[in-house]
């Protein structure tokens, strides 16, 4: 799925969109207000979900090597984490939806699970 089908499916909005990711394909995707989850079950070029919206959520999609982050429940996106975000090349979405319904559509729409545990279901 690219940035403009995802952009489209979470109802949302890009805050920033790096050149060098619009034509990016997203596989993966992983959700958690915690940073030490990312880091744990991270896969390269997976968007993260998250409502936290501090500068240690740009940081840690960096570190691991996610292309984004989509920004649950409505939340404002301060000023610096966008400046962040442009110097380290990470696209920021805005989008209303809880998280629980943001993974859910994503995961309807065929994004896999960054922890691996797709196969896992009843």
């Amino acid at each position: 799925m690219n940035i403009q089908e995802l952009i489209k499916i979470v109802k949302g909005s890009a805050i920033v969109l790096p050149e060098s990711i619009k034509n990016f394909n997203i596989e993966y995707a992983g959700a958690s207000d915690l940073m030490s989850d990312f880091l744990a079950f991270s896969k390269e070029n997976m968007f993260l979900i998250t409502g936290l919206t501090s500068p240690q959520t740009i940081t840690t999609a960096a570190v691991i090597g996610a292309k984004g982050i989509i920004f649950v429940r409505g939340k404002e996106i301060p000023e610096n984490l966008k400046e962040i975000a442009e110097d380290l090349e990470v696209c920021i979405i805005k989008s209303s939806l809880s998280m629980y319904m943001a993974c859910a559509i994503l995961f309807k729409s065929g994004i896999k699970d960054a922890m691996g545990t797709d196969d896992q279901l009843c």
